[in-house]
């Protein structure tokens, strides 16, 4: 590897030519980690009841665009969809339904999964990011993208650059500094984009709500977080038996996201913060039990208790409902 600053590397690693997100990866059980959406289709369930009440609200109008970004597989989204048809099926022909995907093969992938699962039933438009898309009504939604974001590792003063396969942390950057500063850091991970994410977001669309779902928490972390996930195996990124190379590419490399920092963008970039809360408490508000209800009332006791355990992966806080945050805003032009 040559010499460079750690978020080059981080993006290379993750979205370069042989990077990990650039081409099909497996989620779950025959992945390196589950999410959300690999767990439960009550996830996207859950969504679909939500975007529901934001048009009864009147906030989401009945044309209005419904969006995800970084979608992976697509599997997100057509839950939402699924769901939206079972609930309120005349939506399916006024919602127009997009995904801001940068990768070719993974907009193919889309394509085709949306084309077995829904026909000629459902329209979905692609774009490669937010800056191409121009809506006036919007609401977006994403699922673990803010870790996914480049970051800078800061230590004590200093930005850490990548020589070969060592991190050495001697590089004088005020920008990182300043971040670092202010979310009271001596060391962790600074995040990069977020900013500028934002503002894409603001200028894409007038009237809009965005959702977004990862790990974190509101205050910075006292330490590093950094770390790499393969076959569901957590290795902490400065384990000094790990060999960075061999792993750089193949497996994924994510940290926790600090959410004060994704509030401050979006602020700056004039769009309202509403919430930060526990995805436990996020899901139950938005009406997860009311939707396993109508599944006990409507199918099989075997069915229901299938769902009724993989739900539960959602909400409690031994497994994902605590350590995941759903953070919320708004913007009305």
């Amino acid at each position: 590897m040559a010499d460079r600053k750690f978020s080059a590397y981080m993006t290379e690693w993750l979205y370069g030519e042989k990077g990990y997100y650039a081409s099909y990866k497996n989620i779950g059980k025959e992945g390196d980690f589950y999410t959300a959406v690999s767990t439960s289709k009550f996830f996207g369930g859950t969504i679909a009841k939500h975007i529901i009440s934001l048009v009864d609200e009147g906030f989401l109008s009945e044309g209005g665009v419904v969006c995800e970004i970084g979608a992976h597989h697509g599997y997100f989204l057509a839950d939402v969809i699924e769901f939206i048809y079972t609930l309120r099926p005349k939506l399916l022909s006024t919602l127009n339904f997009v995904i801001i995907e940068r990768f070719d093969d993974l907009q193919e992938f889309q394509r085709n999964y949306f084309k077995e699962s829904f026909g000629d039933a459902v329209s979905l438009t692609h774009y490669k990011s937010l800056s191409e898309l121009q809506c006036e009504n919007a609401f977006f939604v994403a699922n673990e993208i803010f870790d996914a974001f480049p970051c800078e590792l800061y230590y004590k003063g200093k930005t850490a650059r990548v020589d070969a396969d060592n991190i050495e942390f001697d590089v004088d950057d005020p920008w990182v500094r300043e971040k670092a500063q202010k979310y009271h850091k001596d060391r962790g991970e600074i995040a990069i984009g977020y900013e500028e994410f934002a503002k894409e977001m603001s200028l894409a669309c007038a009237k809009f709500e965005f959702m977004s779902f990862d790990y974190g928490e509101m205050q910075a972390r006292p330490d590093f977080s950094i770390r790499v996930y393969e076959k569901h195996k957590v290795i902490p990124f400065f384990d000094e038996e790990i060999k960075r190379d061999a792993l750089f590419g193949k497996s994924d490399i994510t940290y926790d996201v600090t959410f004060e920092h994704v509030k401050d963008a979006y602020e700056e970039a004039g769009v309202r913060f509403i919430e930060l809360k526990a995805q436990m408490t996020a899901l139950v508000n938005m009406g997860i039990l009311e939707l396993l209800e109508i599944l006990k009332e409507n199918a099989e006791e075997k069915i229901y208790k299938q769902e009724l355990e993989k739900a539960k992966i959602l909400i409690l806080p031994n497994f994902l409902g605590e350590r995941f945050k759903m953070i919320r805003f708004r913007q009305e032009k």
